[in-house]
């Protein structure tokens, strides 16, 4: 996916070796591996057998349960969140339940529209990675990440509000 934002060895970084590709479902592939299906057509081809949860990555629309991937939560290796607009915030709840809830540990991944001004809230939310919208600049897009990087309160990514990091100090 182009415009794509990750994190390697702690640092946000550009992933000009992002493997990841957003297919519609009606879209006949070969080979699902490394593909990224909307969840009703990700359920429908699992439920087919034509991909394995290990090998490809589901995107959640905001009006979906998070609940509804816990039989397969430790098996995926991505889980896409949809923004489709600036002001809904949906994915941000689903981010932190799939985080605290069902335990996911995998790259969890921001995608629709998605800017600057988020991704820090992202990160605190719980995701790794970030599509930034085709529109904007992913250079300038990551600035949103490593100018601000402390919350006071706790989040997914710091368990401990500042105070007591600062404690620790």
């Amino acid at each position: 996916m182009n415009n794509t934002i990750g994190y390697r060895q702690g640092k946000a970084c550009i992933l000009t070796d992002d493997a990841w590709e957003l297919v519609n479902a009606d879209t006949a592939v070969d080979n699902l591996d490394s593909k990224v299906l909307a969840w009703p057509g990700w359920q429908e081809q699992l439920e087919a057998g034509r991909l394995r949860p290990e090998t490809s990555a589901v995107l959640l629309g905001p009006d979906v349960d998070p609940d509804v991937l816990a039989p397969w939560i430790d098996r995926l290796p991505l889980i896409a969140l949809q923004f489709p607009r600036f002001m809904d915030g949906r994915a941000y709840s689903q981010a932190s339940l799939l985080r605290t809830r069902l335990g996911y540990t995998g790259d969890l991944r921001a995608m629709g529209d998605v800017l600057r001004d988020q991704l820090l809230l992202m990160r605190h939310c719980g995701f790794t990675s970030f599509c930034v919208r085709a529109d904007k600049r992913a250079s300038d897009a990551i600035k949103g990440l490593s100018e601000f990087d402390q919350i006071y309160a706790r989040s997914v990514a710091s368990p401990e509000p500042l105070y007591r990091r600062r404690e620790r100090v």
